[in-house]
């Protein structure tokens, strides 16, 4: 059957999106300028999706005949296929770029092995987080870095300003932008049967957070076993050129469907992922963040990295602030809800994400509150409406993660 026919055998009725993502997507439909496409417009309008402005692109936020909803549950139950050619992909070359990118992140660069991957923090003066991003250590002659797509002018700023100075000094290092390349998303528990059913390969030696040069129906595709969603699945790096007939192969699978923005943003709420300029910003520290594990051991005993000075202090101690998990009863707590003590007497914090779970059937939110009320099974309240609703603290993730970590 197509794409559309299985689609409608979902049953959609009436598909909302997330309200962290529709407060991003007004913010951003009130930007000025043209969008840009990725290089599956085509594709994505052919097969049904609603395009958005988002981050200044024109994304998919969803499909015909196909909800937000249905799509959240088909990732968790199959395999879908996102685009996040909006992503911003570079490659770091020269003798220095571990040097480099080590005075500019949080992570420990040098110890990673070739091929490994793994999560870190772009951070200001301040301490505060310019923008979280995954670093591959792609090969013996440089990094594979992506970042997100929100972000990217801003991050392109910093990397070049500090490059300059790194590079007046003597450096040897080099940051390109990757231009010819498109990224797309495989994610679920049957992704790794698709792609081992296209490459004629025996994926059980590529665990989570790697990343390898393969060839996936003729086409040479660089591919992390990593994603967004909390489930199994691959991220790729394919030629634009390449882009949509990979995908039209991958979607020809009875176990793929297309998904958006919409599913991507519950997605990653209920596998506790953060969504930059909503959970994380340039004025919250990776501590604050609940993000210090990403500072590696070496990190911080040596520091030198762009506002250590500020964060290493803190690791280990109590901060002002948290950010939380929280399971909240009756109406969904939205981004900007204000978050209060048990008794409602006190103002302690702000939700920065929520919406109600598809998998667990309850309401979920992120939020950031004061110290001493960041404890898994604190009760707590959110003021909804002008109305009290009782909410707890609860350890994220809210669905268990289903990375695959080795045989």
């Amino acid at each position: 059957m197509t794409v559309l026919l299985r689609a409608a055998a979902l049953r959609c009725r009436n598909p909302t999106l997330t309200p962290t993502l529709t407060r991003t997507l007004a913010s951003a439909a009130s930007a000025a300028g043209p969008h840009k496409r990725t290089a599956l417009y085509d594709f994505h309008v052919q097969n049904g999706g609603k395009m958005v402005e988002f981050a200044g692109w024109d994304m998919p936020v969803q499909y015909e005949g196909l909800g937000v909803l249905q799509s959240h549950l088909w990732t968790r139950q199959k395999a879908s296929l996102f685009d996040v050619s909006h992503m911003l992909q570079t490659r770091w070359e020269g003798k220095d770029r571990i040097k480099f990118i080590e005075s500019l992140i949080v992570g420990d660069i040098a110890s990673l092995p070739i091929g490994s991957s793994t999560l870190s923090l772009f951070t200001n003066t301040q301490g505060g987080i310019i923008d979280d991003t995954v670093v591959n250590k792609q090969d013996d002659t440089g990094l594979y870095v992506v970042s997100n797509a929100g972000c990217a002018d801003k991050d392109l700023a910093h990397i070049r300003a500090h490059l300059k100075d790194f590079q007046n000094k003597g450096g040897d290092v080099d940051v390109k932008v990757l231009e010819d390349a498109s990224l797309v998303a495989l994610q679920g528990p049957e992704a790794v049967k698709v792609v081992e059913e296209f490459t004629g390969k025996d994926l059980k030696d590529f665990g989570f957070m790697t990343g390898r040069r393969m060839e996936i129906k003729g086409i040479e595709v660089y591919i992390s076993r990593c994603g967004y969603t909390g489930e199994d699945g691959f991220e790729i790096s394919v030629p634009h050129k390449d882009a949509p007939t990979l995908s039209h192969h991958f979607l020809s699978h009875p176990s793929v469907e297309l998904a958006g923005l919409g599913a991507r943003d519950s997605l990653r709420l209920e596998a506790g992922l953060c969504l930059y300029g909503h959970d994380l910003n340039d004025t919250t520290t990776p501590v604050e963040a609940a993000l210090t594990w990403t500072i590696g051991k070496r990190r911080r005993a040596e520091g030198g990295f762009v506002g250590a000075d500020v964060i290493l202090p803190q690791v280990g101690k109590a901060v002002p602030r948290r950010r939380v998990g929280l399971v909240v009863e009756g109406a969904p707590a939205r981004e900007g809800v204000e978050v209060w003590d048990k008794e409602g007497k006190t103002l302690i914090g702000t939700v920065t994400s929520g919406c109600p779970s598809p998998v667990l059937k309850k309401n979920i939110a992120m939020a950031y509150v004061k110290n001493g009320h960041h404890k898994a099974g604190t009760e707590l309240q959110v003021k909804v409406r002008n109305k009290f609703r009782r909410a707890v603290v609860e350890k994220m993730p809210f669905v268990p993660q289903q990375y695959y970590r080795g045989a």
